[in-house]
């Protein structure tokens, strides 16, 4: 059989890509190694830890929030069978639409390993041993990335665990080790941490969330610390863990050379991932992998050094997130129709899902300063909404960086209440090259959330905030 588009790998990027393939009249297959389709994102990453972190918060305001509402508990207990099912059932649905919408958008589906014979012929092996050879016209390179390994942090999936093994804990940990710093290790840690375990947190930089604006690190490190007991252990190098029974010891080294011993009964390793590249074949057919061996170099386009071979998503350089993904695919898709389509790279926001949210669109105050960029910057905080004193999510803030000259927003940098959601205005207003007044000026609704980016631009803009 004959394609116009093989896809190897159904992610968000490839099942995203596939469908607009199909959308299009592109005869389109799509290879998944898996038994279902998502990948990391739907099966062990984005939507299982969402489902966790919804049933954490709502355990936690129930233990801890409901009382100031008038709202009494008694005997409130942690489920975690139920819980695992709950998730298990919300990744289930989400696997079975994307099922359901290969089959609507007729696309034809293949469960086996893709690896290329050459540029537009790819070989399935499937779990039994058979294999099976399809041809296309263009290939695109969907296969994602998968949690870093280092040598000195043997992880044995029991009591040193990646975020996949994180998502189907049969118990609460009494002291989780969270080894990184980053947007997953926050994310689980703060599951647990809300339904009872003491959390600490091992980073080798000075920062948590170090890629983003450095104000956002410092407040969520300061309400984690107060809403849930986080412990941080800052410029800390780790050297070692080991399991010791159904103890985990991890060793590390303080910022002044001194030895950390740090005892839990787990231990998450999330140190960041690495493109999955593997028995792809990609020597057969001329493609050399760059950034340490770990990336596939693309143009513009999209398109790797071998005409009709495309790759998006982890493989390729930028940040790992399903919705960079999700929009590469859409735009390889349309270029092979003929279309022109663009991304925006500075226009990808960044978010964590902890409690408060955070979110990040554009450039950080860090790196406005490293180029001597002139600009001007506006906040605001959430204790001076009275939305978030309604719901009594007053922690974080929403700082608005604009050119100092034109007063087009530079960068929106927000945390705080539904974060995650509000991103998307500032996303918006960038993608239209709107100044600080612009924003300062569009009435929002009250009350809301979202009058706190109102305010911020309303700083920025001769610091005329009219609520602080």
């Amino acid at each position: 059989m004959q394609y116009d588009v093989i896809i190897i790998g159904s992610g968000p990027g490839g099942y995203v890509a596939a469908i607009r393939c199909a959308q299009l009249g592109l005869n389109t297959a799509i290879i998944e190694k898996y038994n279902t389709f998502g990948g990391t994102c739907l099966n062990v990453g984005c939507i299982p830890s969402k489902a966790l972190l919804d049933s954490s918060e709502h355990y936690h305001n129930a233990a801890h929030n409901f009382a100031v509402h008038g709202i009494g508990l008694k005997d409130l207990k942690v489920d975690m069978k139920q819980m695992i099912a709950r998730k298990d059932d919300v990744v289930k649905q989400n696997t079975s639409g994307i099922e359901f919408l290969f089959k609507k958008n007729k696309i034809t589906s293949f469960i086996g390993v893709g690896s290329f014979i050459d540029k537009n012929t790819v070989k399935v092996s499937k779990a039994d041993g058979k294999e099976e050879t399809i041809s296309g016209k263009n290939v695109i390179i969907a296969t994602g990335s998968k949690p870093v390994h280092l040598p000195f942090l043997p992880i044995d999936k029991k009591r040193i665990i990646t975020s996949t093994e994180a998502l189907n804990l049969k118990e609460v940990p009494k002291h989780l080790i969270v080894i990184g710093g980053g947007v997953i290790g926050l994310e689980l840690g703060s599951v647990y941490a809300r339904l009872g375990s003491k959390v600490s947190v091992v980073e080798f930089a000075s920062s948590i969330i170090p890629t983003m604006d450095a104000g956002l690190g410092k407040e969520l490190q300061r309400v984690l610390k107060k809403t849930l007991g986080f412990e941080f252990y800052l410029s800390h190098k780790v050297t070692g863990a080991e399991t010791k029974g159904k103890k985990v010891v991890v060793y590390a080294d303080s910022p002044k050379g001194e030895k950390v011993i740090l005892e839990g009964d787990y231990s998450i390793v999330s140190v960041g991932r690495v493109a999955y590249t593997d028995n792809l074949g990609l020597d057969k057919i001329g493609i050399s992998l760059e950034e340490r061996g770990r990336k596939i170099p693309v143009n513009e386009r999209l398109e790797t050094s071998v005409a009709g071979v495309y790759a998006i998503g982890d493989v390729i350089k930028g940040a790992m997130l399903a919705h960079k993904a999700e929009d590469e695919g859409v735009l390889v898709a349309e270029q092979i129709a003929g279309q022109k389509p663009h991304i925006n790279y500075n226009l990808i926001p960044g978010v964590v899902y902890t409690w408060p949210e955070v979110a990040s669109v554009g450039q950080t105050e860090e790196q406005l300063k490293e180029s001597g960029k002139k600009y001007k910057t506006g906040s605001f905080p959430f204790k001076a909404s009275g939305r978030a004193k309604a719901s009594g999510d007053t922690d974080g803030f929403i700082k608005v960086l604009a050119d100092a000259d034109t007063d087009e927003v530079l960068g929106v940098h927000m945390i705080g209440p539904r974060a995650a959601d509000m991103i998307a205005e500032a996303v918006i207003a960038m993608e239209y090259r709107a100044s600080a007044e612009d924003i300062a000026r569009t009435c929002h609704a009250h009350p809301t959330f979202t009058e706190a980016l109102k305010e911020a631009a309303m700083a920025a803009t001769a610091n005329r905030a009219i609520h602080m």
